[in-house]
């Protein structure tokens, strides 16, 4: 069974060379839709294969950095990124360019080892994340799967390589929150999990 958590955010981005001169050049923003995809073939003691209630946690919170933020490539130009951080409070540097099918890719990872940070206890069986969905536009989204998040053509999302502000991580209910989740990353097998 396949179950969704939508959550939204409001960002700020350029992408680097792609093909439309409005996207490449100037910076825009965009009201993100984020649906994460869970499944399992078994139920929890309350019928449910993930309650939803354990997704406004910490997952939650991983995407809510994102919001009223300016995301940053950490390969753009030097004077444009420090521009950015100086005049932003809210920004996030990315190891790859801020479109949406890396952004899903992005959320994929980070939510995969958030995942591994999760107590199961009530029963939870066998629960993976399926994919991630991230609507850039009303009729425009990109799903991730396990081997587009990992995947090495795609581009390694180095954790050593995402960097959240200071005003992002004074938001967090736990201040080591992106620490814990890089820790954990080490003991994630893509490939097996």
């Amino acid at each position: 069974m396949i179950i969704r958590k939508m959550f939204k955010f409001e960002n700020a981005h350029i992408v680097r060379n792609c093909s439309t001169q409005r996207c490449r050049a100037s910076l825009h923003g965009h009201s993100y839709r984020v649906e994460l995809l869970f499944e399992s073939n078994f139920l929890d003691h309350g019928q449910m294969v993930y309650d939803f209630g354990l997704m406004k946690q910490n997952m939650k919170e991983i995407i809510d950095s994102f919001d009223h933020a300016v995301t940053l490539w950490c390969d753009d130009d030097a004077a444009y990124l420090e521009a950015m951080m100086r005049h932003s409070e809210r920004y996030v540097i990315l190891p790859v360019s801020p479109s949406a099918e890396q952004f899903s890719r992005v959320f994929f990872v980070l939510i995969d080892a958030l995942m591994h940070l999760t107590t199961c206890v009530n029963g939870e069986k066998e629960v993976t994340l399926h994919s991630v969905i991230v609507h850039e536009t009303a009729t425009g989204y990109a799903q991730a799967f396990r081997d587009d998040a990992y995947s090495e053509v795609m581009g390694i999302i180095d954790f050593e390589q995402i960097t959240f502000s200071k005003a992002i991580q004074k938001d967090w209910n736990d201040p080591n929150l992106f620490e814990k989740i890089k820790a954990k990353k080490e003991f994630v097998n893509p490939k097996k999990v």
